[in-house]
């Protein structure tokens, strides 16, 4: 006997950055400076302090208790907020295309509106074979299955997967829908060029002539992209959608500006018709009323300010965080490149992954890592290293060191 639906997923989380995260707050304890933490996929500065940018908290603690408390103005989020965050979202690129923007809590609940509104249960959702696992657990939430596709070829991005896993779900459902987690992809730090853009925005044309294609491009760390003034300008390529295809940008707070427990985000939905976008608008809204309500007012009221009365102190404290996570991805990735160390194509972002084809070899390497102080995250296919907490002095002579511990086990 069982007390949930007949159809609900039973088995646990399987945690994957928790559970050695804990083990290596655990370690440190008892060893201190000796452990190498590569496991915190949040800012931290060279002294291992997290970061929070003051441009963005010391007015968020002015804001009145009244307003921390209220409820939003709307469950799609407030006006202003939702104006600024399509502003912000786009900046830098020319769109002719309708739009709205629903407020989620954090780019993963844009990303959960997706999953929910455009595919019926037992349908398949079309998601990269290296990526974020919560793809994967939102799937299998609403009772959907995932189809993956390889996410290289060499060093660019692997459209003829892309086309394969497609065209074996098209005739099988009507509806099309792909993940597409660029710029600064989780977890290779990869990005698509704005001609690997224009390939996919092509290829998805052709496919909306039999079925509708729904694009979610999850954007959570675009504002870390090593070339800020151009990150958007592949959204250009979004113009020449066909009238049967529509795009969900997932836009993320988290780590913009380092508030993730705040809870703030929301999706951008854009389309060649309006018609379509406001019925997407209002299935999404429904999501938002019956599962989150509507997300916190301060936090939307703090954006908002932010981009705007504040934007140009936000974006060089920001800029400082960038220049520090290049310095640390270029030395991890020299090092590598001198040791022989595979690792997937990285440009920019939080993360650098080392290349295991082999699972449980995967498996092996972390534990014997890990008997030598150093903790990673396991993805499919890989190694996650997070730059992004890790200091320098830590970071250099670490790819030398994985790559003995791997010499070692094979």
């Amino acid at each position: 006997m069982t007390f949930v639906r007949k159809s609900a997923d039973l088995s646990p989380i399987k945690d994957t950055v928790f559970a050695v995260a804990a083990l290596a707050a655990k370690d440190k304890q008892e060893n201190g400076d000796l452990v190498i933490d590569a496991t915190i996929g949040s800012l931290f500065s060279e002294d291992g302090s997290f970061v929070v940018f003051h441009s963005v908290f010391d007015h968020y603690d002015e804001i009145d208790h009244s307003v921390k408390g209220a409820y939003a103005s709307s469950f799609r989020g407030n006006p202003p907020f939702r104006k600024a965050v399509y502003q912000w979202a786009t900046q830098g690129a020319d769109l002719s295309l309708a739009h709205s923007v629903i407020a989620t809590p954090g780019g993963s609940g844009a990303v959960s509106c997706g999953f929910m509104s455009f595919l019926e249960p037992g349908e398949t959702i079309i998601i990269p074979e290296i990526g974020w696992e919560s793809y994967d657990l939102m799937a299998r939430q609403n009772n959907l299955k995932t189809r993956t596709y390889q996410l290289f070829q060499e060093d660019r991005l692997n459209l003829e997967s892309i086309r394969q896993a497609v065209l074996a779900v098209q005739p099988e459902q009507e509806r099309i829908v792909l993940v597409i987690n660029d710029p600064c992809h989780n977890p290779t730090g990869y990005s698509m060029t704005c001609e690997e853009w224009s390939e996919l925005v092509e290829f998805l044309n052709g496919v909306s002539q039999t079925n509708p294609v729904i694009l979610i491009n999850d954007i959570a760390y675009i504002d870390y992209s090593y070339n800020l003034k151009h990150s958007r300008e592949y959204l250009n390529c979004f113009n020449g959608f066909s009238d049967q295809v529509l795009a969900v940008i997932a836009f993320s707070c988290s780590k913009s500006f380092t508030c993730y427990g705040l809870r703030c985000g929301a999706a951008v939905i854009l389309a060649q018709q309006e018609t379509a976008v406001a019925e997407t608008a209002s299935v999404f809204e429904k999501v938002a009323r019956t599962t989150w309500s509507n997300i916190p007012n301060a936090g939307m009221q703090n954006f908002t300010w932010v981009v705007t009365e504040n934007r140009n102190a936000y974006l060089a404290e920001k800029q400082r965080y960038i220049d520090l996570l290049k310095q640390r991805s270029d030395l991890f990735i020299t090092e590598a490149r001198a040791c022989g160390l595979p690792l997937y194509p990285y440009k920019e972002g939080f993360f650098v992954t080392i290349r295991v084809e082999d699972n449980d070899r995967v498996e092996r390497i972390q534990k014997a890592l890990m008997e030598r102080h150093i903790y990673t995250v396991i993805v499919n296919k890989g190694i996650r290293i997070a730059v992004c907490s890790l200091p320098l002095r830590k970071t250099k002579g670490l790819a030398a060191v994985i790559r003995s511990v791997m010499d070692e086990i094979d």
